[in-house]
């Protein structure tokens, strides 16, 4: 198992925090239980499904028409 903490920094976004919050949806769509806080995400699960939902995390970020930066840490747990 795996525990991330991620953060995603929009650059030149009109609505950052829209952007943030459509972008953390796409870990729901991937079955992962995640929790947000004031400035990460933190999402937990099997190895493969956290690398999965990362990926989509911040492909729907780069969706939004703005450049992102990404920063998690990662933790094997269990």
């Amino acid at each position: 198992m795996l525990a991330a903490e991620v953060s995603l920094y929009p650059q030149k976004a009109k609505d950052c925090d829209q952007v943030i919050r459509k972008s953390v949806e796409a870990l729901g769509k991937q079955g992962l239980d995640y929790k947000m806080g004031a400035v990460s995400t933190f999402v937990q699960g099997d190895s493969e499904h956290v690398w999965s939902g990362l990926r989509s995390l911040f492909e729907e970020a780069g969706k939004q028409g703005c450049e992102v930066n990404m920063v998690v840490q990662m933790r094997q747990i269990g």
